[in-house]
């Protein structure tokens, strides 16, 4: 099977990234553009990003998570931490964010450093999820081998009748990540692939160093 994708481009022309409107912390500057995408109506989920890290058996791997709240501190998110993501996490903290925003020809690029969550901001932050999804938190064994589609669902409708009308814990498997970004890339499309690529890089006191890349 052969298929030439060689045709398929777009012209990117809806924005541009100077110098003069750069905020001086790359964080003002996320912001910033997750508002603008937020208010744009765009992206169906604009807290959607990619969680790449390097597995245990030496490969990386690139998977889809949504981002649940962003401070001066990072990037957070919740999984399972006995998962293959989890895993690797804990085995090597060093990964890297990206979110694509295509309408807006926008992307972003964050390396950073992950480490657990606080329990009490992993509880508060499982107290508040819909019950169902507490439920599937605490009987799926996250990237796991299952026998079928029917073991997982009767596995929830146990627990379901077991804790009906209980409040439910969030098992000690299951929490948050907290990733402090080292390095931030904004990237705006640009016409004739002439993008604007800017990138932050945390230096070791701690200011932002500003850099132009050549596209």
């Amino acid at each position: 099977m052969e298929k030439d994708l060689s045709n398929l481009r777009l012209v990117y022309s809806q924005g541009e990234l100077l110098e003069k409107d750069l905020k001086e912390n790359p964080m003002e500057q996320f912001q910033q553009w997750f508002f603008q995408t937020q208010q744009s109506n765009t992206e169906r989920e604009p807290n959607a990003m990619s969680v790449s890290t390097i597995g245990l058996d030496g490969f990386p791997k690139t998977r889809i998570v949504l981002l649940k709240k962003y401070t001066d501190e990072g990037f957070i998110f919740y999984t399972n931490y006995n998962s293959e993501k989890g895993k690797a996490i804990i085995a090597n903290p060093n990964i890297c964010l990206s979110f694509f925003w295509p309408v807006l020809e926008r992307q972003i690029i964050i390396k950073g450093v992950a480490e657990k969550l606080a329990e009490n901001l992993s509880n508060g932050y499982f107290e508040s999820r819909p019950r169902g999804s507490q439920l599937g938190s605490i009987i799926s064994a996250q990237s796991e081998v299952i026998p079928s589609r029917e073991y997982l669902q009767e596995k929830l409708n146990s627990l379901e009748k077991e804790m009906e009308g209980k409040p439910l814990k969030r098992p000690t498997h299951w929490g948050g990540f907290l990733v402090r970004p080292i390095s931030l890339e904004f990237w705006q499309g640009r016409p004739n692939r002439l993008h604007d690529r800017v990138r932050y890089t945390l230096e070791e006191d701690y200011d932002w160093k500003i850099e132009r890349l050549s596209p």
